[in-house]
This record gives C-alpha cells, sequence and structure tokens, in this order.
C-alpha cells in the first residue's frame, strides 16, 4: 500500500500575531468555512432529484456522475 503525501498544516499562535495579521488569518478562515457549508448544502439540495435541467440542457442525473460544476462567490 502505497503512503500518501499529506503535507501537515502549519501551526499558528494567533495569540502572536498582530492585529492586522490575525484578522485576516480569522477572515481567511471564516471565507473557507463559508464555502465548505455551501459546497454541503449544494451536495444536499442536488441528492434531493434525480435531474436538474437549466435551459434545456441536464447539468445534474443521479446517474451520472457531476462533472464541470463550478461555484464561485461574487466577492
Amino acid at each position: 500500500m502505497a503512503a500518501k503525501n499529506k503535507k501537515t498544516p502549519k501551526k499558528i499562535d494567533i495569540l502572536e500575531l498582530s492585529d492586522a495579521e490575525r484578522t485576516r488569518i480569522i477572515k481567511q478562515i471564516k471565507q473557507r468555512l463559508q464555502k465548505s457549508m455551501n459546497e454541503a448544502k449544494l451536495w444536499r439540495t442536488l441528492l434531493q432529484y434525480e435531474e436538474l435541467k437549466i435551459n434545456g440542457q441536464v447539468v445534474f442525473s443521479s446517474n451520472n456522475p457531476l462533472e464541470g460544476l463550478s461555484v464561485s462567490l461574487g466577492h
């Protein structure tokens, strides 16, 4: 069995950071969590339907894997 090459995230002590840096780090974490929550909500919604069409084109079907879907936040 091959070992996966995982990078361990760098641990940061936010108490030692400046206020500006701490605010930036917390904002990044908040954005990542919000993105994960939005993706989970999308998957939960998609799983409720057998087929999803936009302008007559099938963009999701429970019989086929989901491909080519991109979600971006308007920030």
